[in-house]
């Protein structure tokens, strides 16, 4: 099976290319349909175990809320300067109402926001300092049915409808339920607009059509029931096969991305992280990136390449985060210049 990377490790892109596609992208519309999240941090010290219980007592310095899953793919689409619209559901609460807001300071309409007789699936981590020490989550996580998938599916059709890009953003939280998935899949095949999907184990095979389906290694065995060996990676192209998508696109941590395409070619996409800081929130961002990239104009393993130096941006901050075009720019020509020092 062929498998293909650039000499030195170096992106296969030229710099010119990349001002092109980052420049395109603005004011392209991503649709983005899945599980939106409220991420709350709260930061403080820790000087003595309580006498309650063997633990830790923080005392609290500050709040500070972000958004999360697909309302994070969201923000980062946004922050790279394309237009997003967040089809999603959220609670009759005030993490709702704090998810509508952020949602509208970004710029991405309210209007698809669903509201569900459920809580708004709220993360909240506690640290000391850097350090966390413990996390609680408030959310109820089965599908969604009647009346609120009809209002999800009439949200979605008006998304798509105006959009360049269509992503498929599943947590598992009930959003991506099967007939959210044929449905949003055959409308943005009709308008022949590239669907990116990131992917759960819940509906695993249920996206035949997507452009690029993005699972992490982990997400990927547990999918096949077998690891998967990419020294001897013979099973991916009938995995690809299998899902019956266009484009595999393998996350892989600290060894990069590797890209299966239909033609059974492996590329592989090694690392540009500098450092690694925080992982939380880098899957966002390259979902973010493959889907603005594609409404630009890039090929996939162009899109790849583009959302793997804002990835390795992401992770140098702490929590999720967004990351620019500049960045990216800059995270390119740092590692050329590394590159060509070795």
């Amino acid at each position: 099976m062929p498998e293909s990377q650039s000499p030195s490790g170096r992106p296969s892109l030229a710099r010119d290319r990349l001002q092109e596609l980052l420049r395109a992208a603005e004011g392209r519309r991503v649709a983005i349909v899945g599980d939106a999240m409220l991420d709350v941090y709260l930061h403080g010290d820790v000087e003595r175990i309580s006498p309650e219980a063997p633990v830790p007592v923080v005392r609290v310095r500050g709040r500070r809320f972000a958004l999360g899953g697909a309302a994070n793919v969201a923000q980062n689409v946004a922050a790279l300067g394309a237009r997003c619209e967040l089809v999603a559901t959220i609670g009759r609460d005030a993490s709702g109402a704090t998810l509508r807001e952020m949602l509208s300071t970004i710029g991405s309409g309210s209007r698809s926001l669903i509201e569900v007789h459920r809580p708004t699936t709220t993360k909240t981590r506690i640290l000391a300092r850097v350090q966390q020490v413990v996390r609680f989550d408030e959310e109820e996580d089965h599908d969604v049915d009647g009346e609120e998938v009809a209002r999800l599916l009439a949200a979605m059709e008006c998304a798509i409808d105006e959009a360049d890009a269509l992503v498929l953003e599943d947590y598992n939280k009930g959003v991506l339920v099967s007939t959210v998935i044929e449905r949003a899949v055959s409308h943005a095949r009709s308008r022949g607009i590239p669907i990116v999907v990131d992917p759960k184990y819940r509906n695993f095979f249920s996206y035949a059509g997507a452009t690029v389906f993005k699972p992490n290694r982990r997400e990927l065995e547990l999918a096949l029931g077998a690891a998967v060996d990419l020294d001897h990676p013979r099973t991916l192209p009938e995995t690809l096969e299998r899902l019956q998508v266009a484009n595999l696109l393998l996350t892989l941590g600290e060894s990069g991305m590797a890209l299966i395409g239909s033609d059974g070619e492996i590329h592989r996409v090694p690392t540009t992280a500098r450092e690694v800081y925080d992982v939380v929130g880098a899957g966002d961002t390259v979902t973010a990136y493959l889907a603005a990239m594609l409404a630009a104009g890039a090929e996939p393993r162009e899109a790849a390449e583009v959302s793997n130096f804002a990835a390795g941006v992401e992770v140098g901050k702490l929590g999720a985060a967004t990351v620019a075009p500049d960045e990216v720019l800059e995270a390119y020509d740092e590692y050329q210049e590394r590159s060509a020092r070795r």
